[in-house]
């Protein structure tokens, strides 16, 4: 058995049985050592950006680890902005990384890098390959990083010379353990619990906490004690919808956050940061929480958050509710008739979701009334862009198609975003995924043009005006959806688009609505 055989030996026995992947030559005997498994589903992405962001949202949807296929520093760099959203979302991952051969990188061959220092930046853990001899524990190292909680990245460099190069016979693949979140100390809850009695306490829930039965039990907690509670901003994986608790998030921009924590003297974070300004301005405050009060972290998302909920619970006295407070159904008569607009797109949107629907929301300024308007969708699961890096939205839903192919899966895609990782819908047409996706197009960088305004500029010039918009030529999603195999609709009004989301909804594989908004 070669080294990369012994590879996916190992991966196959760790249950990570879905390579996301864009090889090179380097890679070719792993390439091969794939093909040789069954069990192993190869998914093929033409940008490594598309590879990272499909396997990280895979992994929140399936609960375990992808693995992915990169072609030496120069694909690992490309596929790095969806690694560091991956990083911020705690998504667990393998990735594999080609290098040159041992011998070949004495002449520094015209890709050679330093993968390493690459890979650093967004991974947990860092291994070379150093010999066929060492190769069983450098796997099981690497594999051990993606599964230790909430998840990590794990990312091994595999020279050629290693993967061609044969494994000490008997080796035999290593079978590890997922270890079990760590459990909330008794003193942190019982100090979390007096800062509640104290009056004027917030929970800011992140991570697991998201899920129903925490979010129960946090919504146990305030209703008893008149404590509130959030969402952090950007959540990975939040489970929404009528039957669920609605919970709102920090609000994303800095003076609106500041006024939302204003009155708050005791913040308790369950699996979420201290939050923070996402960019400092002049005048501006960098941390949101404000002056004097006390924040405590009391479970980092490494933590078992459902059990700390339940404890706190406890310590509170406070009965453990069973079910979410009524929510009224979304209706479709609120999203009006004629001429689109962004509002209008997100109201149909929310009512016409089916149940058990999984929506990745990276519309950015213009859905942003959507997260409101879903509280009375059906039951569905709500992704977000968690690191900020703007082309997550349609890899992270290819990758959560894939690991749920008989659920419905809903992009809410800005049109600037979509341009950096459009490859996406390429794939979702190969593997036949159920991915509808509706493009925000207003043509324009809008979020932006607000950041221009938030440091003081209301006048765009030439330069500006040009930076910050993309039409001129416009572009044309329908058709260029089409070009990748991908059905495709353009909706001008509201009747138009309704209709055109409920083709997508019946429609066998992907299928692409340009909402082409003023």
């Amino acid at each position: 058995m070669n080294g990369a055989q012994f590879l996916c030996e190992t991966l196959l026995a760790n249950d990570i049985d879905v390579c996301f992947a864009n090889p090179g030559t380097s890679e070719m005997h792993f390439v091969a050592a794939l093909d040789q498994q069954p069990g192993m589903r190869c998914v093929l992405g033409l940008f490594e950006g598309v590879v990272t962001g499909a396997a990280d949202g895979y992994a929140r949807m399936a609960r375990k680890p992808a693995a992915t296929l990169l072609h030496l520093g120069s694909g690992l760099g490309n596929g790095l902005a969806n690694l560091h959203n991956a990083r911020r979302a705690h998504t667990p991952m393998v990735n594999v990384v080609g290098e040159h051969a041992r011998h070949h990188l004495a002449y520094d061959a015209p890709l050679t890098s330093d993968i390493r220092a690459i890979a650093s930046a967004v991974s947990t853990q860092v291994q070379t390959a150093a010999s066929p001899e060492s190769l069983r524990d450098d796997v099981a190292q690497t594999v051990a990083a993606a599964l230790q909680p909430p998840g990590g990245i794990g990312t091994l460099i595999l020279p050629a010379d290693i993967a061609w190069s044969e494994v000490p016979a008997g080796t035999v693949a290593p079978r590890l353990s997922k270890p079990e979140p760590a459990r909330v100390a008794d003193a942190a809850i019982e100090q979390a619990a007096q800062a509640i009695r104290s009056g004027r306490a917030l929970l800011l829930l992140g991570g697991d906490a998201l899920f129903h039965a925490p979010l129960l039990a946090a919504y146990s907690i305030c209703r008893a004690t008149g404590a509130e509670m959030l969402a952090e901003t950007l959540g990975a994986r939040m489970q929404r919808g009528r039957h669920a608790v609605p919970v709102a998030k920090l609000p994303y921009t800095v003076d609106a956050a500041l006024e939302r924590l204003r009155h708050v003297e005791q913040l308790i974070l369950i699996g979420a940061s201290e939050p923070v300004a996402f960019f400092a301005y002049p005048g501006k405050p960098s941390t949101l929480a404000p002056a004097g009060c006390r924040v405590h972290e009391l479970a980092a998302p490494g933590h078992d958050l459902a059990d700390t909920l339940q404890r706190l619970c406890l310590a509170l006295g406070v009965e453990l509710l069973t079910e979410a407070p009524a929510v009224a159904p979304a209706q479709l008569a609120d999203a009006g008739s004629g001429p689109l607009n962004a509002r209008a797109v997100c109201l149909a949107v929310a009512a016409l979701l089916p149940e058990g629907a999984i929506v990745s929301d990276e519309s950015v300024t213009q859905g942003r009334s959507f997260y409101e308007a879903s509280l009375g969708s059906a039951p569905h699961d709500y992704l977000q862009l968690t690191g900020g890096a703007i082309g997550q939205g349609l890899p992270l839903a290819t990758g959560a198609a894939v690991a749920c192919p008989s659920r419905q899966v809903v992009s809410l895609q800005a049109d600037g975003s979509a341009m950096y990782t459009v490859q996406s819908l390429w794939t979702q047409a190969r593997e036949r995924l159920k991915c509808l996706t509706v493009i925000l197009s207003n043509r324009s960088y809008a979020i932006l043009h607000n950041e221009m305004r938030n440091v003081g500029v209301e006048h765009l010039g030439r330069n500006a005006s040009h930076m910050l918009s993309i039409g001129d030529p416009d572009i044309g999603w329908a058709q260029l959806a089409a070009s990748m195999g991908v059905a495709s609709r353009s909706a001008s009004t509201v009747e138009d688009f309704i209709q055109a989301f409920r083709e997508g909804l019946a429609a066998p594989g992907p299928f692409l609505i340009e909402a082409v908004l003023p």
